[in-house]
């Protein structure tokens, strides 16, 4: 029996192959060397597209080190970098941890046994917000997954760009997380959080990412960005890479929420009816579900965008923070999804 296979750089069909059979040259663009089977999972509708065997990236194997907690239908990965007693230190990071854990267990009924905290305040080394830490909790939050699975990535940290030469950035801009030694070992790009949690994400499957960070916007390469202007003009915009490179999931469905856009930085709140610093999409956040405006993706939205811009703030971007910053937050929180969305989609965890 044949299978129509795909090239996995111009993702058009070149021939059949027999199972069993060496991959081909695409007569087509004639770049790459490796063609791809489509593969049906039994849990998609038959309506679904044909889904693509890529390739493993580079970073696809998992470091070593203790085994992460017992999955189930619902997990979450909660990572808060303070940067403690260094330059870069942050003062609302590890609240935005704690704060976020409370909402997903109160408000969304994720069992505390399946929520991963890595912060600077874990006893456990493995616990810690290291660059090889991260990684592996990223890995363990989508391996496995089933239909019906429900997944969580929230991220309170610096947040950094970086030039990108590879034609996969819309902006020319890669967007970087920083762990706690990322001047020793280096940040994570978006690349690697795409590969990570985005392509393997099965049918059926969902996961919300919360990103916390300056030039965040686009830190998990989802193909689509709903830009939302101060007038409260919603507008998608195509973001798939120019190169054509396959950036999408293996039919699941990946939604971010960002602090703001790729180019603006993100900020600690210093107004916001508490003694505690919290980061202000952390904090936007969890307020809209409190006061009962989580409903659709529209309205949350909106609620974050309507407490961001009466909070005064201190930059989280230290290299540009100043005090006549503080009254007039730049930041626009930022929406991108796997597949374009109506703002009156209802929002569940």
């Amino acid at each position: 029996m044949s299978m129509p296979v795909q090239c996995s750089n111009c993702h058009k069909k070149v021939q059949l192959l027999r199972p069993g059979e060496a991959p081909v040259s695409c007569p087509i663009c004639r770049v790459a060397t490796y063609t791809a089977p489509y593969s049906y999972s039994h849990h998609c509708p038959p309506h679904q597209p044909p889904l693509l065997t890529l390739p493993p990236p580079p970073y696809s194997q998992i470091p070593p080190g203790t085994p992460m907690l017992a999955r189930g239908c619902k997990r979450a990965v909660i990572c808060a970098v303070s940067y403690k007693n260094s330059k870069h230190e942050l003062k609302g990071c590890i609240n935005d941890a704690k704060c976020m854990k409370y909402l997903l267990v109160n408000q969304f009924h994720f069992p505390d046994s399946s929520i991963l905290m890595l912060t600077e305040e874990e006893t456990d080394p493995n616990r810690h917000p290291t660059k090889q830490n991260m990684i592996r909790a990223l890995h363990w939050l989508v391996q496995g997954c089933q239909p019906g699975d429900s997944s969580v990535f929230h991220y309170s940290g610096h947040g950094k760009r970086k030039r990108n030469y590879t034609l996969d950035e819309v902006d020319g801009y890669d967007e970087n997380l920083c762990p706690v030694d990322f001047k020793s070992r280096g940040l994570i790009s978006d690349d690697e959080i795409n590969a990570m949690i985005v392509r393997p994400l099965p049918c059926g499957v969902k996961l919300h990412a919360f990103m916390d960070a300056c030039h965040s916007g686009t830190a998990l390469d989802l193909a689509f960005l709903c830009r939302i202007d101060r007038s409260g003009r919603y507008v998608w915009e195509d973001h798939r890479p120019p190169s054509g490179v396959w950036k999408g999931t293996n039919g699941g469905k990946v939604i971010c929420l960002s602090g703001c856009d790729d180019h603006q930085t993100s900020a600690d709140a210093s107004n916001l009816s508490t003694t505690t610093p919290t980061g202000v999409m952390t904090f936007s956040f969890t307020q809209a579900i409190e006061h009962g405006h989580g409903t659709t993706y529209g309205s949350i939205m909106s609620a974050i965008r309507s407490t961001i811009l009466n909070t005064e703030n201190e930059d989280r971007d230290t290299s540009t923070s100043s005090p006549s910053l503080a009254g007039r937050l730049t930041q626009e929180p930022q929406i991108t999804s796997s597949k374009m969305l109506k703002r009156q989609k209802k929002f569940s965890l």
